[in-house]
């Protein structure tokens, strides 16, 4: 098992991290991304322009067809992102514009020319391309930016902020690997945009040993000594012998990775294209994100006047646009308050109906629960008289008794014209209800007797019933009437009926008074 770390090593590494994350949080972030339709080529354009830019930009940065400019404002926030670089395509023209985040100014370029990578690599005979070489940013070179003009002091200022910043007494030369050079043309106001690869390498040796100092030992089988490689070089191609002048020869202050590249030493700095190239012209530039004023236009120019005019008129619509939305806060401010009365007022009436409710419920409550209990003691009361054929005492069904009572007492008392006949009636039953004898017991023991009562009276029923007895009538006179409604099949009417006293099959028998009429088993042979 390997070691484990000190605190010190891990002091140290978290420290290492810190500051790589807050040097990668202050250099400058980019997007690089088309808009509309562009075709294959620009598309392929937009990819060379990213590989340019890395490792500093969303290389894998996905555009969909309904993200508009404020998406991409409001993702680059939290990813720190300064700078968008916007590829168009008209029908006559292919335009680029260069933004600075979050308020502008933005630069719209004209590209007129343009070559991709793999067309400039193609055109190589020997390229000089890595993925080593994309790990570090590139250094930019500009030239001719310091002609006088606003638009000029902008545009260099606008590249070198897209672009970290180098420290010339800290920098490391083994991390500039390449350079983008923007050259400015007076005369016809075009930016050349250019992509180098950046190549190291000893001056002040012959042919021969620089071969040897390469990766790859030359081919020595037609020399009969070494020195004839020193000394002559032979076999040896020209374009591996570039020549090197004054223009690219400098002494490394710093050790250079690769052979022969030493501190204090004489060294070539040899540039290889690998694109992509560009020809740009500047059109126009505007304040904001593309919504602000003009204030510089390469094909239109205006007066003064001119000028104040557009001003003023967009001053006006600003504070229309004010005005208005004064005026729709104002009136959402109204109708909140129209919908917070009308809410509270709906409260206060719901409270009340529902108080005026409670009221209602607690003076049927009562009421309610007596009609359930006497519904229940109606039904068995029913039953009892159908079963029994008798009326049940006043002890079995006390329910039934106390919501006869409570009518009474709830209901005013009807005053009815009593014929002499019923007179005497009434009276008996009031005198037997008055000398009803009164039991202490509870209302459940009175329930409970009269059940057992009730339960008593049915299973004596069921022995021997009192009074009209129900189903009186003999099943042989059912089937009699049966009989006589129905006359099962017509061969019946051809068959020769058999008297009584005859024996053998058996079949319809004559109707006859309490004789059996149906269909019976054929008995024998016949």
């Amino acid at each position: 098992m390997g070691k484990s770390k000190t605190k010190n090593q891990k002091k140290g590494r978290e420290k290492a991290i810190h500051v790589a994350e807050e040097s990668y949080s202050t250099v400058p972030h980019t997007f690089v991304f088309n808009r509309g339709q562009v075709g294959k080529n620009v598309g392929q354009l937009v990819l060379d322009v990213r590989r340019v830019m890395e490792p500093y930009t969303a290389v894998s940065l996905k555009v969909r067809k309904k993200n508009v400019l404020k998406d991409f404002v409001t993702a680059a926030g939290p990813l720190g992102v300064t700078h968008f670089n916007i590829f168009s395509k008209t029908p006559t023209s292919i335009n680029m514009r260069v933004g600075r985040l979050p308020k502008g100014p933005m630069l719209h370029f004209r590209v007129l020319k343009y070559c991709l990578i793999k067309d400039v690599v193609s055109s190589l005979k020997k390229h000089r391309m890595h993925e080593q070489q994309f790990t570090h940013h590139p250094l930019l070179i500009l030239n001719n930016f310091g002609q006088d003009g606003m638009h000029i002091k902008l545009m260099a200022t606008m590249f070198q902020n897209m672009f970290p910043s180098i420290n010339v007494y800290k920098v490391m030369l083994n991390s500039i690997k390449r350079c983008v050079l923007l050259s400015y043309n007076l005369e016809s106001q075009e930016i050349e945009f250019r992509h180098y690869s950046l190549k190291v390498v000893p001056v002040g040796m012959s042919r021969g040993v620089k071969k040897l100092m390469q990766e790859r030992f030359p081919n020595m089988s037609k020399f009969d000594d070494i020195s004839e490689l020193l000394m002559k070089g032979a076999n040896l191609s020209e374009s591996e012998g570039e020549q090197d002048g004054e223009h690219n020869i400098t002494e490394l202050p710093q050790f250079y990775s690769g052979r022969g590249n030493m501190a204090a030493q004489q060294s070539a700095v040899r540039l290889t294209e690998i694109g992509p190239r560009m020809t740009l012209k500047l059109i126009k530039i505007q304040e904001g994100m593309g919504e602000g004023n003009i204030l510089y236009h390469a094909m239109v120019s205006k007066t003064e006047e001119e000028i104040q005019e557009i001003l003023e008129r967009k001053e006006a619509k600003m504070k229309e646009k004010e005005e208005r939305r004064k005026k729709q806060e104002q009136n959402i401010a109204e109708k909140k308050e129209k919908r917070e009365a009308h809410k509270k007022k709906s409260l206060e009436g719901i409270k009340r109906k529902r108080a005026e409710a409670e009221e209602d419920s607690e003076v049927e409550d009562p009421g309610q629960q007596d009609n359930q209990a006497a519904a229940e003691s109606d039904d068995e009361v029913e039953y009892y008289r159908q079963a029994v054929g008798q009326e049940p005492d006043e002890d079995m069904f006390p329910n039934a008794k106390k919501r006869r009572s409570s009518d009474k007492s709830h209901r005013p008392a009807k005053k009815r014209k009593m014929s002499p006949g019923n007179s005497s009636k009434d009276g008996d039953s009031k005198s037997t209800k008055r000398k009803a004898p009164h039991r202490d017991k509870s209302g459940k023991d009175r329930q409970r007797d009269g059940l057992k009562k009730f339960k008593d009276r049915e299973m004596s029923f069921r022995k021997k019933p009192a009074g009209k007895a129900f189903r009186t009538k003999k099943h042989r006179d059912r089937e009699n009437k049966l009989g006589e409604k129905k006359n099962f099949g017509r061969k019946n009417k051809d068959r020769p009926q058999k008297s009584k006293g005859q024996k053998g099959n058996l079949g319809f028998k004559k109707r006859g008074g309490g004789a059996k009429q149906g269909f019976t088993q054929r008995k024998g042979k016949g």
